[in-house]
């Protein structure tokens, strides 16, 4: 059974990154034991083939061109990442101000008109819903309107 247990685990890696509580609840149902299933999981993380700061670095590169900070954090977190882990991969990446004014030319462009109140409002919605924080949306749009004038 521990054979099994351990194919059925190392199959799912071999599709993608997993954390250590993804890959935990995905083959729970199949270990006889808990201790089992935690033997398994300790075993794959000494061998390098399960780890939770590779699954945050992935998934970092993937989301964060898309994403801000606090969505990123969110996501990681509800996946088991531990929030120094957290805190450590997003520290590593892009500066959340520049992803923001990547994402806001891609759906704006260059010369989106911000000085309506209405249309600004908008764009403080959409960079919000996409996980950035108020202070790096007020920065982004405080400076395209000062570039635009």
């Amino acid at each position: 059974m521990q054979d099994a247990l351990r194919e059925r685990a190392l199959r799912l890696l071999a599709r993608r990154e997993y954390t250590r509580q993804e890959l935990s609840q995905k083959v729970a149902l199949f270990a006889e034991s808990a201790e089992q299933l935690e033997a398994l999981l300790d075993d794959l993380t000494s061998r390098h083939l399960l780890s939770d700061q590779r699954y945050a670095e992935t998934r970092r590169n993937s989301r964060a061109p898309r994403l801000g900070d606090a969505r990123l954090a969110y996501e990681l977190r509800s996946k088991g990442v531990a929030a120094e882990l957290v805190s450590a991969t997003l520290a590593a990446g892009e500066d959340e101000l520049t992803r923001a004014r990547r994402v806001w030319q891609r759906r704006f462009g260059s010369l989106a008109d911000v000085g309506d109140a209405a249309e600004q409002a908008r764009q403080m919605r959409f960079l919000a819903g996409r996980g950035f924080s108020g202070e790096t949306i007020r920065r982004l749009l405080s400076g395209a309107t000062l570039e635009d004038d």
